[in-house]
């Protein structure tokens, strides 16, 4: 294989790497007695098929490097210099593109990207301010889900008197929807004049917001023994069934004291089913959160470091701008962005995410 100049050497080794075990695996999917071990046969597929799209963009990136070296033997030929030059240029640039691309293959993928994601936004400092942010950001979050054409499952709300919510929970299906909205977790904070201000005074109120990837029961292993289930009547809006069944729902996790609520359904039934679903993915996002602490505590510049109290973000209603501070991104337009216009700013989170994750990589 060439040396390219645009790899570190690290790399250039774990791609050889990966190029040798890709076709180890490709042998090994022709071997017959593989092919009758079903068990075996689909692990190695699978593995075969994770490895596919490194292993091609290498050889590709191989294949333009050795292109290049034949191009710039024809720079001696006075005759055919002038269109040797014009084609190394062009190649420059598609290896350029192409290690751009190889190095963001390299990068390991979070499985829990392609999961759906149960988001959980509460009212926090500032009264029924606060809870008028809450719903504020759920409309933000809302409105960039049908953007996406992903859709909502309400899972439960708690209002407040102002109309807002004192907290508010949904599944989000579709597409990569916890790989696009993990970033969000955490503190937002808001600078306005609340509706309620006679003399227009600017107020500060936070709302924190959970994005967990949805947890399935083979993602988490609960015994049924460390469950205490409390059923109760419902209380608030919500109809003939309010404070006529004990349809609400509480289920605490004993191990974790991890406790959840949900009245949103007149089943019992079905909302102990949600409550299931909230307790698995509450599980499944504090070991995340573990995780990715112990990652920022071996790394300063840490886009998410699984921080719940971390102020993330600021929405500056005054000056018309909302300022995300672990990335030091500041826009306008803070109207489109309430209304779901969010993705530039999504979009930079997630390569300051992958510009770190390249630094450990190179580093490990």
């Amino acid at each position: 294989m060439l040396a390219f100049a645009a790899l570190e050497s690290s790399l250039r080794s774990k791609l050889e790497h990966i190029v040798e075990r890709h076709d180890e695996l490709a042998a090994m999917l022709c071997d017959s007695e593989v092919v009758a071990d079903k068990a075996r046969f689909l692990e190695l597929s699978r593995e075969h098929a994770d490895l596919d799209p490194v292993a091609r963009a290498y050889l590709s990136l191989a294949k333009q490097e050795n292109d290049l070296e034949g191009v710039r033997e024809l720079l001696e030929d006075p005759d055919m210099r002038e269109m040797a030059e014009a084609d190394a240029a062009s190649l420059q640039q598609s290896i350029e593109r192409a290690t751009q691309e190889v190095q963001r293959l390299l990068i390991p993928k979070d499985p829990n990207d392609s999961k759906n994601v149960v988001l959980e936004i509460r009212a926090g400092a500032g009264g029924d301010e606060a809870a008028l942010f809450a719903a504020d950001l759920w409309r933000m979050y809302s409105r960039h889900a049908e953007q996406r054409r992903w859709s909502i499952e309400p899972m439960g709300h708690s209002e407040s008197p102002s109309g807002g919510f004192r907290e508010v929970a949904g599944l989000i299906r579709g597409k990569d929807v916890y790989g696009t909205l993990k970033f969000e977790s955490g503190a937002h904070r808001v600078q306005r004049v609340p509706v309620t201000e006679s003399q227009g005074r600017i107020h500060t109120s936070t709302a924190t917001v959970a994005v967990m990837p949805e947890a399935e029961e083979v993602d988490v292993e609960i015994n049924p023994t460390d469950l205490r289930i409390d059923v109760m009547r419902s209380s608030g809006a919500g109809g003939q069934h309010v404070n006529t069944t004990d349809s609400a729902v509480r289920i605490t996790h004993l191990p974790t004291n991890i406790a959840v609520h949900c009245q949103q359904e007149k089943s019992q039934i079905k909302n102990r089913e949600i409550a299931m679903a909230l307790l698995r993915s509450r599980i499944l996002d504090r070991e995340i959160q573990r995780v990715e602490a112990e990652r920022a505590a071996h790394r300063k510049n840490q886009v998410g470091t699984g921080d719940r109290s971390e102020k993330v973000r600021t929405y500056n209603y005054p000056q018309d701008r909302v300022t995300d501070h672990r990335i030091g991104m500041t826009r306008h337009n803070l109207s489109g962005f309430i209304d779901g216009d969010i993705l530039d700013v999504i979009e930079a989170l997630r390569a300051e995410d992958e510009a770190s994750r390249m630094a450990e990589l190179k580093e490990s």
